[in-house]
């Protein structure tokens, strides 16, 4: 194993240290490993709340800060934040408007940010949740019960981030956020393991001639594994699937995120396939984002997320935004 790392065991708190070093507009807890807006949620706003496992970076620590998340918490590698995390971010978080708790669809998130709104409500304030589950790969994992939530959890974040900067009530934050979550499908193709560093070695094998068809973001198996193909071929892979599970045309958001150890080279040439398919599709891309947001390590592949838009949703990712993982308007 090769990383930059000083010790497996302190590869999360000494990233968050480098967080508040490189970002002094936020607010790091190492204790409690939160990270927040640098300002405190200002009076009236609804809070968003999110978080999971470390290893999805920029999800969710760098989408902190306007128009986004007010706060996340960050469990250790691939593994969920404790109740008592999210709690703590939840109470750092709430401005007495009510906070929404934003969580993908694995498991231990799942129980874990119940938990903690179950004891938020004990401390009086008023938690929605809504879970994202789109990945059509798999309709449960080794990890999950339905479907594991990904990119779509990127879009909707930020689209609801702009909802609550404008000062939407939480009742209808929450009512955008399942709109959000209900209107977008995701795929994954990994091919290379990843390597967790508390393991030291890669999570499976893969060997060099073949590829791992719809891969979760923790390295769980996906549909299948099939020898090495184009890009152009791989794109079929990734957009058929979606077009499977529901009717994609009209205007659309669309996320093409690396999994971490994919150049950008690579990501725009599969971007260029995957477009010409879509719009063979009827899909009409208003927006997109090409790149990594939602990671697993150092895995080489991607995952293509399509979020169907109408003209407020479109409005709402327009909307300025100033967080480490995205940026714009402001």
């Amino acid at each position: 194993m090769k990383k930059l790392i000083n010790a497996p065991a302190g590869v999360l708190t000494d990233s968050l240290r480098g967080v508040q070093a490189a970002h002094p507009e936020l607010r790091v807890d190492t204790e409690h490993r939160v990270i927040y807006r640098g300002e405190p949620t200002r009076a009236g706003k609804v809070a968003l709340v999110s978080g999971g496992g470390s290893g999805h970076e920029p999800m969710h620590g760098g989408f902190v800060g306007l128009g986004m998340l007010d706060a996340a918490a960050a469990g250790e590698v691939f593994t969920s934040p404790t109740p008592d995390q999210v709690l703590e971010a939840t109470k750092g978080a709430d401005s007495g408007a009510g906070v929404l708790h934003i969580v993908k669809n694995y498991t231990g998130d799942v129980l874990n940010f119940e938990m903690a709104a179950e004891l938020a409500a004990a401390e009086g304030i008023r938690v929605e949740s809504v879970v994202v589950a789109d990945d059509v790969a798999v309709q449960d994992s080794t990890w999950t019960a339905g479907r594991r939530g990904t990119g779509t959890t990127v879009i909707l974040e930020k689209v609801v981030g702009a909802a609550a900067e404008e000062g939407a009530d939480l009742d209808a934050v929450a009512a955008l956020a399942r709109q959000v979550s209900a209107s977008g499908r995701s795929m994954g193709i990994a091919l290379t393991s990843c390597t967790v560093p508390a393991a030291g070695k890669p999570t499976f094998d893969l060997p060099d001639d073949q590829m791992e068809v719809g891969v979760g973001i923790h390295g769980e198996p996906g549909r299948e594994r099939v020898p090495l193909a184009s890009a152009h071929d791989i794109a079929r892979m990734l957009v058929d699937p979606i077009l499977a599970d529901f009717d994609a045309a009209g205007p659309a958001i669309v996320l093409l995120s690396g999994l971490g150890g994919t150049p950008l080279i690579e990501l725009y040439l599969m971007y260029g396939e995957v477009a010409a398919l879509l719009t063979e599709a009827g899909i009409d891309v208003r927006r997109c984002l090409v790149g990594d947001y939602i990671t697993s390590l150092d895995m080489a592949g991607c995952s293509l997320t399509v979020v169907k838009a109408d003209d407020e949703l479109i409005r709402l990712w327009d909307a300025p935004v100033v967080t480490p993982g995205l940026r714009w308007g402001a």
